[in-house]
């Protein structure tokens, strides 16, 4: 989704995965698309498996995930122009344009003092199915994860409580950053409205009281589905996760 949204390189921390997503982050390290940046920080601490200190200690919160952020936008300083400050379970998703580029160019233009750009998160909840089931490929039945194409219900952020942004950053204006906030940075923040660019992010509920009829209908990623879903398949096939069955 991110190659097609324009993003010309992905940074990894890996602290460990199964031979499944190894081959697939390797075909695409291979490529020159991914860069994977070994994180065994389990060897040498006791890392939290979770966000909350109460609920998960630990020797580092989360496995480092605020020192990996700032890792990667000092990594990133001298060769990119914009990072992106996210999770692999997010996507940060242009509603107004084709890619993220052209977001950028135009967002930034109109705030150029700006080096940090918030993004709201938006939540579909995976246990609701789109219902004709138009994307429920049986291609991808066998494969591990969740297709993101099936779920187009979305909950509308409560905005009278703490809003987790995800951020877009030129890393040069960037000091030291937090994993939704920004601890010290040059120039302007902007927070971009939703209406513009939103995170999809397809997960369990967060506001789960609310029925499928209180949830909002987003079908976005519809709008790439033909060049994704055969990138997909093609990525999946190059490293043995579909079938003979399924491949014809």
């Amino acid at each position: 989704m991110y190659r097609l949204l324009g993003v010309g390189r992905v940074v990894i921390y890996n602290t460990s995965c199964g031979p499944e997503l190894n081959r697939l982050l390797h075909s695409y390290s291979q490529e020159g698309f991914v860069e994977m940046v070994p994180w065994p920080i389990d060897k040498h601490l006791k890392p939290a498996w979770g966000w909350n200190i109460l609920e998960y200690p630990g020797d580092v919160h989360y496995f480092g995930q605020v020192t990996t952020l700032n890792e990667c936008m000092y990594r990133s300083m001298r060769r990119s122009r914009y990072v992106l400050l996210n999770d692999i379970d997010k996507i940060i998703m242009p509603y107004q344009h084709d890619n993220l580029t052209s977001l950028m160019d135009t967002l930034q233009p109109q705030h150029p003092n700006t080096g940090v750009f918030f993004i709201e998160n938006h939540i579909f909840p995976k246990k609701h199915f789109e219902p004709s089931q138009r994307f429920h490929l049986p291609q991808w039945s066998g494969v591990p994860g969740i297709n993101i194409l099936e779920h187009v219900y979305r909950e509308e952020p409560d905005r009278t409580a703490y809003q987790p942004y995800k951020l877009i950053v030129q890393p040069r204006m960037v000091e030291e950053t937090s994993i939704h906030e920004m601890r010290k940075n040059f120039g302007e923040r902007f927070k971009v409205p939703p209406e513009v660019c939103r995170i999809i992010h397809v997960r369990v509920p967060l506001q789960g009281s609310l029925t499928l009829e209180q949830l909002k209908v987003d079908k976005r990623l519809w709008d790439f589905h033909e060049r994704m879903i055969p990138n997909v398949d093609n990525v999946l096939r190059k490293v043995g996760l579909l079938s003979s069955d399924q491949q014809k």
